[in-house]
């Protein structure tokens, strides 16, 4: 392994020789130079990790050297040494991109272990990090052999999107693997989980059942508003609850996080059945019967969830909530300026909710465009253009403005979305519908052991299209393939991020209760 180089510039570098033998004796190579001037030829002809500069050196100064540095190498770390602690030198240092600051007389062991901070730091922090997700690796695979109630579920994913995060920049393939795996164990337990529980959480009584898409604005909005607040309720379409994490700390400029909860998606989860669920407070069957010019199946024209805001009054009415709102869904760029141009018009509601479907176009846009597929080929990739998304958008703006007012913030989502892998092959007419993770009709031919299925769609209150017609869903990282041009097919929507069946990202989402500084 190459040795690591460092270029020490400093007028009485003779005095510093116990400390660059010090360093010699611990595997570095060091070069020196007395002046700025000769340091910045000496970067000219060869390259450097990292710079040691004093201050005070007679001519070019510190200050001076370090700017010219910055013009040739701007990436190159520069560590400032200077006798003086003046406010204004180290603003100056800092100013001009330092990355670390010393004052003389320097140790040894500071020199180290300032390397150690500016060169070593992502390699001793991902061995940290490595060696602590190995510690629990152990506990976390017992865990998910037990048999867990709803809320352990839960906690399981966060540990898990906890780790991928940890993770994600790690150099060590192996253990990103083992996550991977131990990830995909942890979710086809998971799908076991809902087939078994999900019929008796939609009939059953009993108190001790997840908060669903359905009873989430019951159970977590309604108890937080009174006449006196002003809240905006924020609904990101499809943000997973890993995306949430990436989106935290910018969020955390303007709010502190009063409390971070997870809620489950009813099936199929997607916007047409747990975003209508979660505007009325119903569950789909329910809407079908009692609001039926506000429900559209899926034979039928039209868009699925058009009726949103006034699902949504109905569910007011239903609880007797006399709450002035307002209801706004942005489904592109311009929309979305709009609203953030005119959103001081919101302040006299006592609730202003806001759909906002970016995630969702991406998480579409993913599987039709060429170059958003090369963009985010992966999860990393995926969090990361959802960073790059969120910071250039108008729904920053709101969020600024909002905290900018002291006003209350829920952030949500209605479902998720998974990274698809195996394909499961299905049959059905030409009726069937088109979503890949799962399929409704009345002539299905599948696998029963590769699926969730549903024989009786009224079990879990989902609309019957005939008598016969019955629901499948995808579980882990399965997308449902039909036999003709099969190949062509699973090529085209292999590693495509979908939803609509289950899995932890799919069905387990965020629900984030903010608080402005």
């Amino acid at each position: 392994m190459e040795k690591i180089k460092i270029l020490w510039a400093d007028d009485e570098i003779e005095l510093l020789k116990p400390h660059i033998i010090f360093l010699e004796q611990k595997g570095y190579h060091v070069v020196t130079s007395n002046n700025g001037d000769e340091a910045l030829d000496i970067l000219k002809e060869e390259p450097f990790d990292i710079v040691f500069l004093d201050e005070n050196m007679p001519g070019l100064s510190g200050i001076e050297t370090l700017s010219k540095i910055k013009v040739l190498q701007p990436n190159l770390p520069v560590v400032m040494i200077t006798k003086s602690e003046e406010e204004t030198i180290m603003e100056d240092a800092i100013g001009g991109r330092i990355s670390d600051y010393l004052i003389k007389p320097v140790k040894p062991n500071q020199i180290l272990l300032s390397l150690k901070k500016n060169l070593e730091n992502k390699k001793i922090v991902s061995e940290k990090k490595t060696f602590a997700y190995q510690q629990e690796f152990r506990d976390i695979g017992m865990e998910i052999s037990k048999d867990l109630d709803h809320n352990q579920w839960t906690e399981i994913y966060k540990k898990l999107v906890r780790w991928e995060l940890e993770l994600q920049q790690s150099s060590d393939e192996g253990i990103i693997e083992v996550l991977k795996m131990q990830k995909e164990e942890a979710n086809q337990i998971f799908s076991r989980f809902i087939a078994n529980n999900y019929q008796d959480w939609l009939t059953s009584s009993e108190p001790d059942k997840p908060v669903l898409s359905h009873t989430v604005i019951k159970e977590k909005l309604f108890p937080t508003l009174d006449s006196t607040t002003n809240t905006f309720f924020l609904l990101i379409d499809n943000l997973r609850y890993d995306q949430w994490k990436v989106l935290q700390p910018i969020i955390e400029q303007y709010y502190r996080i009063e409390s971070e909860d997870i809620y489950y998606s009813i099936l199929p989860t997607t916007t047409q059945y747990a975003r209508n669920a979660l505007f009325a407070g119903l569950l789909p069957t329910e809407i079908e019967k009692k609001y039926p010019n506000y429900w559209i199946n899926e034979d039928e024209e039209g868009t699925k969830n058009q009726f949103e805001e006034q699902l949504f009054a109905e569910q007011l009415k239903r609880y007797g909530k006399d709450i002035k709102f307002s209801y706004h869904k942005i489904l592109n760029l311009q929309a979305g300026k709009k609203l953030a141009d005119t959103i001081s018009n919101l302040l006299q509601n006592n609730l202003n909710m806001i759909v906002y479907n970016f995630v969702d176009m991406l998480s579409h846009a993913r599987t039709e465009m060429e170059i958003i597929r090369e963009l985010a080929d992966d999860e990393p990739a995926y969090r990361s253009l959802t960073i790059s998304w969120f910071e250039h958008s108008p729904l920053i703006d709101i969020i600024r403005f909002i905290a900018s007012k002291r006003l209350n913030l829920v952030i949500t989502t209605d479902h998720g979305s998974i990274r698809v892998q195996n394909p499961v092959k299905v049959i059905g007419d030409r009726n069937t519908n088109t979503n890949l993770r799962y399929k409704t009709g009345k002539s299905l031919n599948y696998n029963k052991k590769e699926v969730f299925e549903v024989r009786n769609p009224s079990d879990i209150y989902l609309p019957k299209l005939n008598v016969s017609s019955s629901f499948i869903f995808c579980k882990n990282y399965d997308f449902f393939a039909y036999p003709n041009n099969y190949n062509y097919y699973v090529n085209y929507y292999k590693n495509t991020f979908q939803h609509g069946g289950i899995s932890m990202e799919e069905v387990l989402v965020p629900y984030i209760k903010l608080k402005v500084k």
